[in-house]
């Protein structure tokens, strides 16, 4: 009974505080976590910076553990990042809330797969998938100048229902470059502007994050002493990040888009194909 209970006791330990951990790689993911953060609140992306992060720092963890740890960081400062977008950019929820529904159920889901099935193929398939949002962003020079919603009624809950579902089950399974194909959706689809698609895209990310956070947790795949710090620095990037967002307007959205977008490729290609 002792010995069960010291086991029990190791595996709850094991969840709270990465026991290899050193304070300098603890201060390096914590900086991972602030740019991360500030990333994400202007164009999505911030899993460039903390995913990597983390598997450098615990390349023999399960995969699903590293996720759950970088889904704590990526909900508290993506919650920060929306409250903030909405005291100040108009929230359309006729898409948005749709979106929302279906991210969090299929995120669930997404979760739920990442514990059965191998990422690998959609690994080496994502840098492909990005490249194309790349190549029609830049040629499209004026995607996301304007404002100007495309969609009403049954075809905007519609088109909010589908895209809430393929990119929640996608965060939950895998996750890297989630804000940017949010942000991509709610441009080219619904016709907003770059700046009110970072908006919603926030809220919706939000959702996915929270899903899965909870189906991860709830299978014992997070350490929560080092999730919770990364969460802190996180808030702190996404603080920043909006207030440049919100400062300069939809065109430095979209530059800063372009850019996390040319790196995901980057990252994504080499941890396919390279690595």
């Amino acid at each position: 009974m002792l010995a069960a209970q010291r086991a029990s006791g190791a595996q709850i330990a094991g969840l709270i505080l990465p026991v290899s951990l050193s304070l300098m790689e603890f201060a390096l993911l914590a900086v991972a976590g602030f740019l991360a953060g500030l990333i994400d609140a202007v164009a999505g992306g911030g899993g460039l910076v903390q995913i990597p992060a983390l598997f450098s720092a615990y390349p023999n963890v399960a995969p699903a553990t590293l996720i759950g740890t970088n889904k704590v960081a990526s909900m508290s400062g993506t919650a920060t990042a929306a409250v903030r977008y909405g005291r100040t950019v108009r929230i359309y929820w006729g898409a948005t809330a749709p979106a929302v529904v279906t991210a969090f159920v299929f995120s669930l889901l997404g979760a739920w797969a990442l514990t059965h099935i191998p990422a690998e193929p959609l690994r080496r398939a994502l840098p492909f998938v990005l490249a194309v949002l790349l190549v029609y962003t830049v040629a499209k020079k004026n995607l996301g100048a304007d404002h100007a919603p495309s969609l009403k009624g049954w075809r905007e809950r519609a088109a909010a229902l589908l895209a809430g579902a393929a990119i929640g089950f996608y965060d939950g399974v895998f996750g890297p470059g989630t804000g940017s194909f949010l942000m991509i959706a709610f441009v080219r689809v619904f016709g907003y502007d770059f700046l009110h698609a970072s908006a919603s895209t926030k809220i919706v990310n939000l959702a996915t994050n929270v899903a899965a956070l909870l189906l991860l947790a709830a299978k014992g795949h997070v350490w929560w002493q080092l999730g919770l710090v990364m969460a802190v620095a996180n808030v702190a990037g996404n603080q920043v990040g909006s207030h440049l967002a919100l400062r300069h307007g939809s065109r430095f959205v979209r530059k800063v888009f372009i850019v996390v977008v040319l790196a995901l490729i980057m990252k994504t290609a080499y941890d396919a194909f390279i690595r």
